[in-house]
Formats: structure tokens, sequence, C-alpha cells
């Protein structure tokens, strides 16, 4: 395993469907990790340009934010957000809908943050550093840096406090199911 230092990043432990919050927190980690990637990336670029271990790192980096990121957001908007507002009640489901609605708009000023970075990271994978914009990444970063923290810190707790082991059930089999079509 490549140390914290090298590219193209470390892979973090798997967490089963069985225990959809710890999946999603996990997710977070590789996210973070990725992040780092990214982070390391654009130093390595100005230091030894577009060589094979950027080449690697933009690589990896594409096939995560390209294929696990996108079943996140499916896993959150089309479950769990659903879940949680069915649970509460009163004016604490209003406070939730904002939340939800907030975390959904994020995702989608991500998704759009990951188009434009993915543009430079597209030709970086094949040797070609020249579409390669540091303000791209570090504002893509910036974003998920706070859109995790406010998962964090606000979302997973509270979906572990108010959610039970059957709509936990059902939300991990439904993430389960997602990435098996998407085979």
């Amino acid at each position: 395993m490549a140390d914290a230092t090298s590219l193209p990043g470390h892979r973090a432990p798997a967490v089963g469907f069985e225990v959809p919050l710890e999946m999603l927190a996990a997710c977070h980690g590789r996210m973070t990790a990725q992040l780092a990637t990214l982070r390391r990336l654009d130093a390595h670029l100005a230091q030894h340009g577009a060589d094979p271990a950027a080449q690697e790192a933009a690589i990896a980096v594409m096939r995560y934010f390209d294929l696990a990121a996108p079943h996140h957001h499916a896993d959150e908007e089309q479950d769990l957000f659903p879940a949680l507002i069915e649970s509460m009640a009163g004016s604490d489901a209003v406070c939730l809908r904002e939340l939800t609605a907030a975390l959904a708009a994020d995702h989608r000023a991500l998704e759009a943050a990951w188009q434009r970075l993915r543009r430079g990271l597209q030709p970086l994978a094949a040797g070609d550093a020249s579409a390669w914009h540091t303000g791209d990444a570090a504002d893509f970063i910036d974003c998920h840096e706070r859109h995790i923290a406010r998962e964090d810190a606000e979302l997973l707790p509270m979906a572990q406090r108010l959610l039970g082991d059957a709509e936990l059930d059902r939300i991990g089999r439904a993430m389960r199911a997602r990435r098996d079509t998407a085979r």
C-alpha cells in the first residue's frame, strides 16, 4: 500500500450494505482520500508534469467520481432523505426538508464542479496537463469538504437517531440494488 504522500491515494476498508449509514460514512472517507489525491496531484504536476504517477492519479480520481459518487448521491436523495422526512412530523419535518434540499442542491453543485474538473483530468490521464486548472481542483475540493462535514455532523447522526432497523435494512437493500443494476 502506498504511503499518505504518494499518488494516486489509498483504499478505505469496505463496509457492507447491511449497515447503510456506516457505508455512507465510509464513502465520505473514500471521497476524502480522493480529494487528498487531487491536492497532491496539483503539487505533483507543478514539479513533475503529467508523468505516469499523475496520469494514474487522474484515472483513479475519474473512476471514483464517475462511478461511486453518483451512487452515493442517489443513495441519499432516493432513499435516505425521503426516509428521514417520513420519520419526522410537524416543525421538525420543515427543518429536515430544508437540510435535505440544501444537501441535494450541494449535490448538483458538486456534479457541475466535477464536470469542470474532469475536463482537465481526462487529458491529464493521457499525459497532457495543458487543460489542468488549479482553481477547478481547489473549488471541487473545498465544496466537497464542506458538504461531507455537514453530512457527517448533521445528516448521518440524525439518521442514526431517527431511523429504525427495518428502514435501514430497506435503504441498504436499495443501495445494493442500485449498484447491481449499474453493472
